[in-house]
């Protein structure tokens, strides 16, 4: 896109300062991202992003909601005392047309602006020392809007719901779309998923039962939707499509599903996939430090369980495309999604070999 015509969307927004440059930033999966640079030192540049309306349909839904959780934070982080408030949650610009919106909407699309924040780094990878500031800071996330005064809506819809997961893929199974459902490794697969299925949906059992409440979670904690500043100290959680009610189980499971694999989540070598129980151990920590103030026993007690979880239905999720002919993530190559799968298997089966060791550190948290 031209930078006139980019400037023509930026100017949609109450920002201050003069757009000198719009530039791509970063490689985000769903959302277009750009960084608007302005020509006056003592004014922000700005992050400007086109919502992808496949993903999230009700963009009005995602921005009241993330509107709800900064405004909740910032006042928190307020009566706390803290300082540099800007650098340590989001702050999102009004649109001119409409001020009461966070977005605006141009030739059809739907587009937003945040204050972009200087000196600070993004990461790829963890280590224990880095996990375990994550597993404090989505922690602090999660108790700060404990009590938030207003529901959310769901974003995604059963974007987390395991049964509604394994329903998609029994669906597909009976349709077999693209012609893969006999396929060896795809039996293969198929059979440990059915083998777990009854187990893995315990969640949503437990919520209809009363004895596991939903609460606002981020619902996409990868250590990349964080920022940490030039001294490796959390800023703040970025990324606040997905906030939404939720079990725990889904910010805590989702980090080490790929924070604590040994490897990439589409890397081919099944025999280097692996669970690193250090940084479950490390994450835990952190996570329990700030989280414990308000979670219940029960929700500690089955914090192995929310390990499990997420490899499984990821690699659900992962078998399901595969079988549909490839039409949710992108590909690089015709089995990608099926490598995926058996990726997300193998990160699960190691993980069982380590449930005795996850269920003792979580007793000894819990003394």
């Amino acid at each position: 896109m031209e930078q006139n015509e980019l400037k023509r969307i930026v100017g949609h927004f109450a920002i201050r300062g003069t757009v000198s440059e719009i530039k791509p930033l970063g490689a985000g999966l769903i959302n277009d991202t750009l960084k608007v640079k302005t020509a006056e030192p003592d004014q922000p540049d700005y992050v400007l992003q086109r919502v992808n309306t496949n993903v999230f349909p009700d963009v009005d839904m995602v921005m009241r909601n993330i509107y709800a959780t900064t405004t909740h934070i910032r006042k928190k982080l307020e009566a706390a005392g803290e300082t540099d408030i800007d650098r340590k949650v989001l702050t999102f610009m009004p649109s001119k047309e409409d001020p009461s919106k966070l977005y605006a909407v141009v030739d059809g699309q739907y587009w937003r602006m945040m204050i972009f924040i200087d000196n600070a780094i993004t990461k790829q990878a963890v280590d224990p020392e880095s996990s375990r500031a994550a597993g404090k800071a989505f922690g602090n996330f999660q108790a700060m809007l404990a009590d938030i005064p207003v529901e959310l809506g769901e974003t995604i819809k059963d974007f987390h719901n395991m049964e509604f997961r394994l329903q998609q893929l029994r669906e597909v199974i009976a349709k077999d779309p693209a012609g893969r459902v006999s396929e060896p490794k795809v039996q293969a697969i198929l059979k440990e998923i059915d083998a777990r299925a009854d187990y893995m949906c315990k969640a949503e059992r437990m919520g209809r039962e009363g004895i596991l409440p939903k609460r606002v979670c981020h619902c996409d904690t990868k250590v990349n939707n964080m920022m940490f500043d030039q001294q490796d100290n959390v800023l703040c959680v970025i990324d606040l499509d997905t906030v939404m009610p939720n079990f725990i189980f889904s910010d805590y499971g989702d980090f080490l599903r790929t924070a604590a694999n040994k490897v990439a989540e589409d890397d081919p070598d099944m025999d280097a996939v692996g669970f690193n129980i250090d940084i479950f151990k490390a994450f835990t920590e952190g996570y329990l430090s700030s989280a414990s103030t308000f979670l219940t026993r029960v929700e500690i007690e089955n914090l192995p369980y929310a390990v499990k979880l997420f490899p499984y239905m990821q690699c659900v999720r992962f078998l399901w495309d595969y079988l549909s002919g490839d039409k949710y993530w992108k590909c690089q190559y015709p089995t990608h999604n099926l490598v995926r799968a058996d990726n997300q298997l193998h990160l699960l089966l190691s993980i069982e070999k380590h449930e005795a060791e996850m269920e003792q550190f979580i007793a000894d948290c819990l003394k």
